[in-house]
């Protein structure tokens, strides 16, 4: 498994993207499917027009999950709807891939079908290519080993309209030199060809690794300074929250005093049946702005929004305890006034009777 920056050459672009969760099969047991990562990647399909081969990469940050190059002897199974698989014999493992939906399933499916059959074309076409060169050397075996131009002569026409640029051409011509060579030594030939291609190779890939490590250097401290952003958000909102709490702390010790001096009037006008009734109706309200303080603790909790609407209901319930208390005061002005109508009934009711007394005593 790689464990390092995805060595890309120059000449490679993306041809393909699409994203999914990415698994890789258990190397102990061959059967069940460990995540490479926990949330879903993008897997994108590279064309390499130098060596005409194409490769599927997926990165995890600076961690390559997915390098494969695709072979003509791949296949790209469909086990369900959103999951696909794939062999990968030179990485030793099978590659599994979980879409969000069919669709993408479908799409990438039909892409690694092309990619396949275009890496066998290429195939074909070096096959044809090498033979080609093989006559040719076989040809030009008496003469100079330094006539690159004839195998351009005799070549096709679709090698013609792929020919590599001028450094390209120098580095075949060199091959083509080898291979004439190869007729004196052909073990030594082929293992210079070898180290000249793992050469040119090796040097690109780590062009591609000091760009790319530079690349996710920069993304890191982006990361980073997301990060300091989204904790400085927290902080604030955990300050709010905390100045939330201790309105709900101030509004619940209102409502205990309120519900005190309800009691207190309760006990004051017991003897009024009319107007005990008038505040039992009232008392039933208590419990009702009770449950409505409970509803906006919950509301403060789970929304940043509802600190308005809590602030109005407050406002709300204040307005309703000063009308409480106005019609507390107004009922015991009623209740002085109905005694003092009372006590002056009883005085008229008591000079009534000292005047019939004296009225009978006189008669």
């Amino acid at each position: 498994m790689a464990a390092s920056l995805p060595l890309l050459h120059y000449r490679e672009q993306p041809i393909f993207t699409s994203r999914a969760h990415v698994f890789q099969i258990d190397p102990a047991t061959k059967k069940n499917w460990v995540p490479a990562g926990k949330q879903a990647l993008a897997v994108s399909y590279f064309y390499d027009g130098t060596r005409n081969s194409y490769r599927i990469i997926s990165v995890d940050g600076t961690k390559v999950i997915i390098n494969s190059t695709v072979t003509p002897n791949m296949t790209f199974t469909k086990t369900s709807q959103k999951f696909g698989q794939w062999a990968d014999s030179r990485a030793n493992t099978v590659f599994g891939l979980g879409f969000s939906s069919e669709q993408q399933l479908t799409k990438f499916a039909e892409k690694f079908q092309e990619v396949k059959e275009a890496a066998k074309l290429a195939r074909d076409r070096s096959q044809e290519k090498t033979e080609t060169s093989s006559n040719h050397s076989r040809e030009s075996s008496h003469e100079t080993p330094s006539s690159p131009q004839a195998s351009s002569v005799n070549g096709t026409d679709d090698e013609k309209a792929t020919r590599p640029p001028p450094i390209e051409s120098l580095l075949k011509n060199e091959n083509d030199r080898i291979k004439l060579v190869s007729t004196q030594g052909p073990a030594a030939a082929k293992k210079w060809e070898q180290e000249l291609q793992t050469l040119g190779e090796n040097n690109a890939r780590l062009s591609i690794a000091l760009q790319e490590s530079t690349n996710n250097v920069e993304h890191w401290k982006k990361q980073l300074l997301l990060c300091k952003e989204e904790g400085e958000k927290l902080r604030q909102k955990m300050m709010e929250l905390e100045a939330q709490c201790a309105d709900f702390n101030l509004e619940k010790e209102r409502n205990t005093r309120l519900t005190r001096t309800v009691k207190q009037l309760e006990t004051d006008i017991h003897e009024k049946e009319l107007e005990l009734e008038r505040l039992r109706e009232e008392a039933q309200v208590i419990p009702q702005l009770l449950a409505e303080c409970e509803a906006l603790r919950e509301r403060l909790q789970a929304a940043e929004n509802s600190n308005k609407e809590l602030e109005n209901k407050a406002n709300s319930l204040k307005t309703n305890v000063e009308e409480s208390r106005q019609k507390q005061s107004d009922l015991k002005k009623e209740l002085t006034a109905f005694l003092e109508v009372l006590d002056g009934k009883i005085d008229e009711l008591h000079g009534f009777r000292q005047g019939l007394a004296k009225l009978g005593m006189d008669n």
